[in-house]
């Protein structure tokens, strides 16, 4: 699962509490194709102290001495390994293994930025300002920052299906397609619900929804371990990734539609009116 606001959150918690007030001994490149930027160096960042962390919707940002910032997208298979100790001193080679950059501190710890599989897609930024960064330049506003008027602004504005406008970071930035699910089943609306079409009260019940799940998401991530966090993700979810389970709500079995390189989970019942909805690959949508 990609990591959403929630997980990215609770990862700069984690690096608050643990790294804040440490001094950067080594930035390490393994993947250069993840490093995005080459001014400034990753040399510059050796000596400096760790300053803050925080997040841009689903970027990280760590912020390094008084003017530099490390902003992570770890797309669909990347992640932060927090290390109280590395195995070994030596420099990593390039291009071994999974690990794409390393940031050592000066009491041994650090954190491994990794990415399974062979589709590279994190995206590792060395700036001055997080808005250099084009994927956060163009952000909407926070999922948890945005008020009701203003969330229903937003939706007025485009009108699409609901969940692509859930998930348009540009829009509304934090929400990805795991949560987005999630959302809209609290909100008991279809998935291909036309934003343009919704009432008052639905746009309310969206808006409430959205709230209440990331909220509780981010109570739930905050304080775990790094590693720990994609399972307690995986545990809250009452629909997605839960295909032909039930759902906890109302018994019925949790279905999907497939897109060619992801799918949506929703409940017939709760969602639909009891319609299933058809195979994206295979027919025309039901609304």
């Amino acid at each position: 699962m990609v990591p959403e606001l929630p997980e990215v959150e609770a990862l700069a918690a984690y690096l608050r509490e643990r790294a804040l007030g440490h001094t950067v001994d080594r930035f390490e490149v393994a993947s250069f194709s993840a490093l995005k930027t080459y001014d400034p160096a990753p040399s510059a960042v050796a000596g400096l102290p760790v300053t803050s962390a925080g997040r841009h919707g689903k970027f990280l940002d760590v912020g390094l001495g008084p003017d530099l910032h490390l902003v992570v997208h770890l797309a669909r298979a990347g992640w932060l390994h927090y290390r109280d100790s590395f195995k070994s001193p030596a420099p990593l080679k390039p291009g071994s293994g999974p690990i794409a950059i390393r940031v050592r501190l000066d009491d041994g710890s650090g954190f491994d930025l990794t990415e399974a599989g062979t589709q590279k897609s994190l995206a590792a930024y060395l700036v001055r300002d997080p808005a250099e960064v084009p994927g956060v330049s163009r952000l909407g506003p926070d999922a948890l920052a945005v008020s009701l008027d203003e969330f229903t602004e937003l939706l007025k504005q485009r009108n699409g299906q609901v969940k692509g406008v859930l998930t348009d970071q540009e829009v509304l930035a934090g929400i990805g397609n795991a949560y987005s699910d999630e959302i809209l089943h609290a909100a008991k609306l279809s998935p291909f619900a036309l934003t343009g079409k919704l009432t008052d009260e639905q746009i309310i019940s969206l808006y409430e929804a959205m709230r209440s799940v990331e909220i509780d998401a981010v109570e739930r991530s905050v304080g775990q371990k790094a590693a720990e966090l994609k399972g307690e993700k995986r545990a809250g979810m009452r629909v997605h990734a839960r295909t032909g389970l039930p759902c906890p709500v109302c018994g019925d079995t949790v279905r999907e539609v497939s897109f060619a390189d992801k799918s949506l989970q929703y409940c017939p019942t709760c969602q639909t009116g009891g319609k299933p909805l058809a195979d994206r690959r295979l027919s025309k949508l039901v609304r």
